[in-house]
């Protein structure tokens, strides 16, 4: 597996492992309706294609023989010197193989390299994989807020990693 930064070929990718991996893991949280309208709004081509030029932007692929399995999509303020990891997905084939914990841990290097202490991880809250995921490296919960998708309000946890707790 290669982890690099992504590129506007990989936009129609990326949506596909974003949908492969809402189908998998939101049965029981979204509604279908509702998990096809978020992955439009969230990953449709051209608002991925904003955010490869966004210079506080990170988003990385994971290849795999050459295709898109896996990405993270990263901010960070150098202002208040925190990162913040939006999305991080791996097709549902390629899952069980290491390739997310790379990606997680690619991107919280890029992340510290810009001089942030701390980052954010964001998760459905029901999405227990997801926390469970964080946790085991080493993010701890810091509180729930809200997320809209698909014109709905949804509670959303927030994992942190301090830069002092850095694998």
């Amino acid at each position: 597996m290669t982890a690099r930064l992504a590129i506007p070929d990989d936009v129609t990718a990326i949506n596909q492992v974003a949908t492969a991996a809402w189908e998998t893991d939101y049965p029981d949280i979204l509604s279908r309706e509702t998990a096809e309208d978020g992955v439009r709004d969230w990953y449709a081509p051209e608002q991925l294609e904003s955010e490869l030029v966004e210079s506080q932007t990170l988003l990385l692929v994971a290849e795999r023989e050459e295709h898109v399995v896996g990405f993270a999509h990263a901010t960070w303020h150098e202002t208040d010197r925190e990162g913040y990891i939006l999305r991080l997905y791996v097709h549902p084939d390629y899952r069980r193989e290491g390739i997310g914990r790379s990606l997680l841990e690619q991107t919280c290097e890029e992340l510290f390299e810009h001089d942030i202490d701390r980052i954010n991880a964001m998760v459905l809250s029901a999405n227990e994989p997801g926390a469970e995921f964080y946790e085991g490296f080493g993010f701890e919960f810091a509180d729930e807020s809200e997320t809209e998708i698909g014109g709905e309000r949804y509670p959303e946890s927030r994992y942190v990693l301090a830069d002092e707790s850095r694998v």
